[in-house]
This record gives C-alpha cells, structure tokens and sequence, in this order.
C-alpha cells in the first residue's frame, strides 16, 4: 500500500489536468455545436424570407401586370357603367388567383374607379407606395390597418396615359398573416422587425408589436417596461439570455439577416439547449475516460508491488506442478502406446473374425459346393464318352456337339471356383465402386444349391441397369450371402419357404431381403455378438455373422436393421449411392 502523501501527490495533478481537458473539449464542442445551430437558424430564416419575397413577388407582379390592362385604363376617361361592372370582374377574378386580399384601380386624384370593394379603404391613397406610383415608379410599404390591427402589404403599380403621363395606379393589399401561415410548423422563431424597430410578422404570434430599445437589441412588449435581458458572445455567435414566454428559448442564439427591397431585418432565435447538452455530453465522456484511465494508473502502481510477490509466488508454484505434470505425461504416452496396440490387435481380430466367418460360411455351403462341382465333372466324363463314341462311327459333328458342351460345363466350373476365391479372400481394398446387381447374383450363384435342395422359392428380379454403391465387393457379397444363409436356416421348419429379394435405386441405394421364417424373437437383439437363436453345440455357428455383417456396413458408411413382418423377417440395407464426383476422384 502507498502512504497516503504520496498517494494525494500522484491523483492531485491527474485531477487538474482532467478538469483543463474536459473544460477545452466542453469549449470546443460548445463552439461546434453553435457553429450548426447558427447554420441552421440562418437556412431556417433564409427559408422563411425567401418564401416571403417570392409571395410579395406575386403581388407586386400582379400591380405591374393590371395598371396598364385596357379594361381598366379606359376608366381615367369617360367611364360608363358596364365598363365598371367588367373592371370589377377583372379586380375580383385576379384576388382570387393570387389571394391578394384587395385589389384597387385609382385615378390620379386618389379616387377609386373600380375595386374589389365597393369603398377605398382609409389612408390607402395617402400611403408612400401610393406617393412613389404618382412619381412613375412601383411602390411598397406595410402598415397596421386600424380596423382590426390587420397587418398589410401595399403594392402601387402606376397607370400611364397615351401622353406618358400617369393619370392613375393599381393599388394590391395583401395580408400579413396569409403569408406568414407557412411559417408557423418552424421550430426555429423567426420574426420580422420593421424601420420603426417594431416586430411585424413572426411565426411566434406573442412576438407581434414588440419593440426594440433604441440602441439596444432587446425587445420589449407594447407599452410595457423592458424585460429581463442578457447578451453575450461566444466567438463570433450573438447569445441572448431572455423571458419572452413559454414558447420562447429562455438562452438562444440570436442570427439577423437585412431585407432592403422591403424595408425590414429578418431575425431568428434558436434554442442553445441542444448545444449545451452535446458539449456537456462530450466533456463528460472524456473526463470519464480520462478518471477511469487515472484510476487504472493509480490501481496499477499499487498493484504492481502485490503482483511482483504473488508472481515469485506463482514461479515456485509452476516448479513443483511441473514436475508433477512430466510425471503425468510420461504416464499418459504409456497408456497411448499401449491403447494403439490394443486397437491395432482389436483391428487384427476383427480381421481374422471376419475371415472366420467366411470360412464357417464357405464350410455350411461345402455339400452344395461338391454337389455344384460333382455334376459339370460327371455331365464332363459322359460327354467325352459319347464324342468317343461318336468319333468311331465316324460322325465328327456329333463328336464336335459334346466337345462344345464339355466347353460350357468348364467354364461353369471355373465361375464357381472364381466366386469362392473372391469370397474367401482377405479384401484389404479401399472403398471404391461396387455394383450391387452383381454383388446378389453372385451370392445367389453360391447358395443356388442350397435354396434348391430346401425347397426355397426365390422372388428376385434384377434390374436392367447396374446399381453402383459405395464398397467393397467382397465384403459387400459377405453380407448379401450371410442374410441369404440366414433367411434360409430361419425357413428349415417353415410350411411357405420364400424368400423376397428387391434392389431400390436412390440415395441411399435399399436392398431388402424378406422370408416367410418365424420371424426374429429379439430384434434389438440380433445384432450383438454372439447372440444366436439357434441350439448351442448344433453346428450351425457363433452368433457372429449378423454381428460382422454390422461392422462391414457401417464401414462402408451404410446402415442395416432387421424387423418382423406379417409373414416373417425382414433385413433392410442402406448404402451410400456411388456419385460422379466421387468416381472422378477416384
């Protein structure tokens, strides 16, 4: 532990230098976000006052575009009454296109010669936008009306005479507060203040009719005292701190922008919060680094000299377990060593099970097997006799009929004396294609006999095309050839000896062999080793055919399951279907 002088000399100057740095990042991220806030309080107003010009634009264009149409300039000479009546038409019909709120056709006098309405509005002809069209030029001016405080835009067009003189002008009225209805989704308030400093337009209707403070920028309610107000900057940014009303920010930040072509400075205040909040969030996430990365300093030191004993401490430790763990592993490649002979002696019996499985098979097949060879040799031996004989009488193509069929009978001869070596061999081969249509036959050719002399009627149709699976052909006739033995041991008792056979293409490739035996009395069963229904010491084998026939199917990836059926037992084999893929690879 450190003592705790110093402990306070180490935290204090990490304590300062996080409160500079979080104090920089909060002035800059201040500086930043004011910096975005002024952006869009200037694309706000710029929105507002450009939507503005455009709809004074209209009107304006609307004065210039009716002072001089004919229907109204014939009026400054001798007017009649159905041209009023088609002058007004043409007032009201343009009020309503444009939405102007009144529209006026006077003379030079100031005297109203056609309108929207049926009287000229007070102090309309006394106006400066009236003045300045009496001097040949367009005028604009906004006032308050004094019925009903409406705020108003006038635009005067002047009307020349055939003599270029102006003998009249074309007066639009627009409402303040038409214009200003688009405004007031802006979350940003926005107003307009006038020459005389008084708020005109604004999309904050509390705002309208405030005044500024001569020389000041504050703003003051109509007649009333001025308010509390505070200003100050941040760079280059105005902030005013102020009390303008609920719906005012109490901190803003205050962006102006002039409008000359109608007499007035557009303004914008927008909220400060948000840019507070952000720098604040800022700053704090950094002095929270900065403290938890002293603190992790701080840990560390004191850490350090608890980790320099605990490491001496540990060092001893790994000693001591290393030498136990030698001990172990030296253990450990003994008991592999001798585990790897073991498999390999297991693989060795295996081997030479599977190979005494053959040859008990090979063994039960013997008197069939003599039978199958005595009866080619004895149709041989009579054969040669009678081309013998035939050779004495001196008929040669009688002689050359026996010789051909002595020919036939040693070919027979030699195929099963081929299937039996192929049979007993010791197949060590890898996986590679067998044809599952010769792989039944085959085995049919070796039982032949056997199913003959019991009486076993054999249902097998093989297909027209071969069926090539995943295996070995040896080991595959092996299996085939013990479920045929053992469909046929199950049917010795049996009434109805049949014995189905059926090869189904697919994926897996279904080879299905069922007989009309008793059926199996344990089915989860038959598949152990040295399980056996038959009488012990009766000759007729270990238990192991079913058992290896197993082990050789699921090498090849397969699977093999025996169920009872109405009539008897069935044995299903599944393989795996010999792909293109895999006879490319091979």
């Amino acid at each position: 532990m450190f003592r705790a002088a110093p402990r306070i000399m180490l935290v204090l100057p990490i304590l300062l230098v996080v409160a500079l740095i979080t104090g920089s990042v909060w002035k800059y991220g201040y500086s930043q976000a004011l910096d975005a806030l002024s952006r869009r309080g200037t694309a706000d107003m710029s929105l507002v006052l450009g939507g503005l010009v455009s709809d004074l634009q209209r009107y304006r264009d609307q004065a210039v575009a009716l002072a001089d149409h004919p229907t109204l300039t014939v009026l400054t000479g001798s007017s009649v009454p159905h041209q009023e009546a088609a002058a007004n038409r043409l007032l009201t019909a343009s009020a309503d296109r444009t939405g102007a709120a009144d529209l006026y056709f006077v003379d030079a006098a100031g005297n109203l010669l056609a309108g929207t309405r049926g009287a000229l509005p007070q102090n309309l002809t006394g106006s400066a936008a009236f003045a300045r069209a009496m001097d040949g030029a367009l005028g604009t001016t906004h006032a308050m009306q004094p019925a009903g405080d409406s705020r108003i835009f006038q635009f005067a067009a002047p009307s020349f005479g055939a003599d270029g003189r102006v003998n009249g002008a074309l007066i639009s009225v627009a409402n303040a507060e038409n214009v200003e209805f688009g405004w007031r989704g802006l979350q940003t308030a926005v107003f307009l203040v006038d020459e005389a400093g008084r708020v005109f337009m604004s999309n904050r209707s509390e705002l309208l009719g405030w005044g500024k403070v001569p020389g000041e920028a504050q703003l003051v309610p109509p007649g009333g005292a001025p308010i509390r107000f505070a200003q100050s900057r941040s760079g280059p940014h105005e902030i005013w701190q102020i009390d303008l009303g609920p719906y005012l920010p109490r901190r803003a930040l205050q962006v102006s922008e002039a409008l000359p072509r109608i007499g007035m400075t557009g303004a914008a205040l927008v909220d400060v919060a948000p840019a507070r909040r952000i720098a604040m969030l800022q700053a704090g996430a950094v002095g929270g680094m900065l403290l938890f990365f002293g603190a992790l300093l701080l840990f560390a030191q004191e850490r350090r000299r608890t980790l320099a004993r605990a490491n001496a401490e540990l060092e001893r430790r790994v000693a001591d377990r290393t030498a136990s763990l030698t001990e172990t592993n030296l253990a450990l490649r003994r008991e592999i060593r001798e585990r790897q002979e073991a498999e390999a002696a297991l693989r060795r019996a295996q081997a030479e099970l599977v190979q005494a499985g053959k040859l008990s098979a090979l063994g039960k097949m013997s008197a069939g097997i003599s039978h199958e060879l005595n009866q080619p040799l004895m149709a041989i031996r009579q054969f040669a006799a009678n081309g013998g004989a035939f050779l004495q009488r001196g008929t040669p193509e009688k002689a050359a009929e026996n010789l051909t069929r002595i020919d036939e009978m040693a070919h027979r001869m030699s195929r099963i004396i081929r299937n039996l070596r192929a049979f007993v061999r010791n197949e060590n081969e890898p996986v590679t294609r067998v044809d599952m249509v010769q792989v039944v036959q085959t085995a049919l050719e070796m039982t032949g006999e056997r199913l003959a002399n019991d009486g076993i009627e054999v249902d097998w149709q093989p297909t027209a095309h071969p069926v090539p699976v995943r295996g070995g052909d040896v080991r595959l006739g092996q299996v085939v050839l013990n479920l045929i033995t053992n469909a046929a041991d199950a049917m010795s008792e049996s009434d109805a000896r049949r014995l189905s056979i059926t090869l189904t293409d697919g994926a897996p490739v279904t080879l299905r062999l069922s007989d009309t035996g008793p059926g199996i009395e344990e089915p989860e069963k038959i598949f152990d080793p040295f399980y056996s229904t038959k009488l012990v010491g009766a000759g007729d084998g270990m238990g192991l055919g079913l058992s290896i026939s197993y082990g050789l199917v699921q090498s090849f990836g397969g699977k093999i399951t025996g169920a009872n059926t109405s009539r008897g037992a069935e044995f299903t084999v599944e393989l795996e279907p010999w792909t293109e893929q895999q006879e490319g690879a091979a």
